[in-house]
Parts: C-alpha cells; structure tokens; sequence
C-alpha cells in the first residue's frame, strides 16, 4: 500500500491536480479495451476449438481382448 501511495504522489507531482483525472479516465479506459480485445480473442479461439473437434471422425475405441464376440479363441495344440 505505501509503494502505491508513492506511486500515487509523484504522479501528482508530475502532472498536476488538472491532469491526473483526465489521465486517470484514458488509463481506466485503456485498460477496458484491452480487457474486451482479450475476451474476443478468447471466444475466437474457442469457436475455432469447437469448430476443430466437431469436424475430427469419431473413432470407436477397440474393446478389450476376449470382449467382442467376433474375437475367437483358436484351440491349443
């Protein structure tokens, strides 16, 4: 909390009481953008995932040894 208060001070300094709040404002909305940029990115990519595994063939799973009735045991000499 100290490191932001200090942070927070030489901001001040810099810039002034009349800028900062105008500054404050185009960082909070910056970060924003950002924030929906990434979201979209995201669902793009997840869209992409989804579209991806519904397009793969369906495999069926071999099924163990002995299990399937097509599966003959040949006699022991």
């Amino acid at each position: 909390m100290p490191e932001i208060l200090v942070i927070l001070v030489v901001a001040l300094l810099i810039f002034g009481p009349k800028k900062l709040p105008e500054l404050g404002r185009s960082l909070g909305q910056s970060i924003r953008e950002f924030k929906r940029g990434a979201q979209e990115i995201r669902e793009e990519l997840e869209k992409a995932v989804d579209v991806k595994e519904e397009a793969k063939p369906k495999v069926a799973e071999p099924a163990p040894a002995g299990a399937s009735p097509e599966a003959k045991e040949e006699p022991k000499a």
